[in-house]
């Protein structure tokens, strides 16, 4: 069944975009047409600005009461259509059923609780110093563009959305034009949870168009974006000119350093982190740094995880990983798995093309290299996909230096019985998130990176606090 989803959200309803401009969405499974959308025109962006502008003044005075109560009808409604959520997801951009419930799905139910609980006890206004009758108010930034990808489409649509409307902010959405799906179906669920008109719209478009033209508009106070280094540099370039805030979550090329004294389950969870999604996760552990008395030990671990990760369509049930989102993701990653092979990296599971018994699709292979050096291709650039590149490490000054070898500052990880190592290790790593041992982060923690990883955070009150400026007034008695 192909979708229809031509119209835009915008000002409290669905319009028609103002000129035809048709992109077919393809369901990376298949490789067939799942949904048709359109891609906006400058007036459609336009139309978008001036409504959440229109809006901003009537927004930022409802009452902090009124908000949470619209917050929790946009909880009750998600919960009800979870599953609608997470059928858009699988046939998007190919997460396996069992995945797109439990993990992507329910990911975007668990910000929109985290962010209500935070936003219920947020002070907006306190006093620096009451003797001297001086305060401080946080107040909304004003009209926000939220870019976001298509790895973890609603994950990201809650992480922006709902912080920005805690802090009293309206917005335009630009979902992922390959996978927009899921942020249509979360417009249906803003405007029947009863939000004002012109608080939240949707328009649809790629990069160079909407993305451009969100970037660089005048009336647009912050632009917050989810996606490639390469796309958040071009943003931040778009929008100096009206000196704007960007706040930017990018790429990673996370280190997971397995000690030697780490427990028996360290390397199998650290290759199963970056199989999962199809290895399609900014913070995936995806340079496995092994110290050499273990190493060997480590590499047949690895290659049984491979050997035993199975790839699947999305729509069938279990705990297989899908494919990779497209065909341009799919060329990508096969070509930097053919030239980890030129440069001399060993390969030892998965490798080029798809898996054998898949004539079509996305589907990409669980790879893994060893004897990889870190002034390899694999190792330094993001390779997005299912693929490990296992370098081994003799001492642990040796493996904090080639942990911080790279552009990239967003997760690294630690694996040791040896407490005061880890904590050692963890304060000299360069990275905005540390994993110890496997310990989630707990909800609510600030997830953003150093250097070319970003430079904001979301998640919990730092992500409301993206979307504020802070105001200090004198003489207020």
């Amino acid at each position: 069944m192909i979708r229809e989803k031509r119209d835009f959200y915008i000002g409290g309803q669905w319009v028609k975009p103002s000129r035809t401009n048709d992109l077919e969405v393809i369901d990376p499974s298949t490789e067939e047409v799942c949904a048709i959308i359109s891609l906006g025109s400058e007036k459609d962006t336009n139309d978008a600005v001036k409504a959440a502008k229109d809006s901003f003044e009537l927004w930022w005075g409802i009452s902090k009461e009124e908000k949470i109560n619209l917050l929790n009808n946009l909880l009750q409604i998600y919960i009800k259509r979870s599953s609608e959520m997470a059928e858009a997801i699988s046939i998007e951009m190919g997460a396996p059923k069992d995945w797109s419930i439990n993990e992507q799905s329910q990911s975007g139910e668990d910000h929109i609780r985290t962010f209500i609980n935070k936003y219920k006890n947020f002070e907006f206004e306190n006093y620096l110093n009451e003797e001297q009758g001086n305060y401080i108010a946080y107040e909304p930034i004003g009209v926000c563009a939220l870019i976001t990808p298509w790895n973890w489409p609603i994950n990201q649509i809650a992480l922006k959305v709902l912080p920005a409307l805690s802090a009293g902010c309206t917005m335009i959405l630009k979902p992922s034009e390959i996978a927009p799906l899921s942020g249509m179906l979360f417009a249906e669920m803003i405007h029947d949870a009863g939000f004002p008109k012109g608080v939240f719209n949707l328009i649809n478009g790629d990069g160079p168009g909407v993305g451009t033209q969100l970037s660089s508009h005048p009336d647009i106070d912050m632009v917050s974006f989810t996606g490639s280094t390469r796309a958040g540099k071009l943003i931040t370039k778009n929008a100096a000119d009206t000196i704007k805030r960007v706040s930017l979550e990018l790429g990673g090329k996370g280190a997971n350093i397995v000690f030697a004294d780490a427990d028996e389950k360290a390397v199998r969870r650290g290759v199963r982190r970056v199989f999962n999604n199809s290895g399609q996760s900014c913070n995936a552990p995806t340079r496995l740094l092994v110290e050499k008395s273990i190493y060997e030990k480590a590499v047949k671990e690895a290659i049984e995880v491979a050997e035993k990760t199975d790839v699947d369509l999305a729509n069938k049930e279990g705990k297989h990983i899908g494919p990779v989102v497209s065909k341009v993701q799919y060329d990508k990653i096969q070509n930097l798995i053919n030239k980890g092979i030129d440069e001399g990296a060993k390969l030892v599971a998965g490798g080029p093309n798809r898996p054998s018994h898949l004539n079509k699709g996305y589907f990409v292979k669980p790879t893994v290299f060893v004897d990889v050096d870190n002034e390899m291709t694999i190792a330094k650039e993001e390779i997005f996909g299912p693929v490990v590149s296992i370098i081994p490490f003799s001492t642990e000054e040796e493996a904090i230096k080639i942990s911080n070898d790279t552009a990239y500052g967003l997760t690294n990880y630690i694996q040791t019985n040896d407490t005061n190592k880890a904590h050692r290790v963890a304060r000299q790593l360069r990275s905005g998130m540390v994993e110890i041992n496997g310990v989630s982060f707990a909800d609510g923690s600030p997830f953003g990176g150093y250097k070319q990883s970003g430079n904001g955070r979301e998640g919990g009150k730092w992500g409301i606090e993206e979307f504020l400026e802070v105001k200090s007034i004198s003489g207020w008695k």
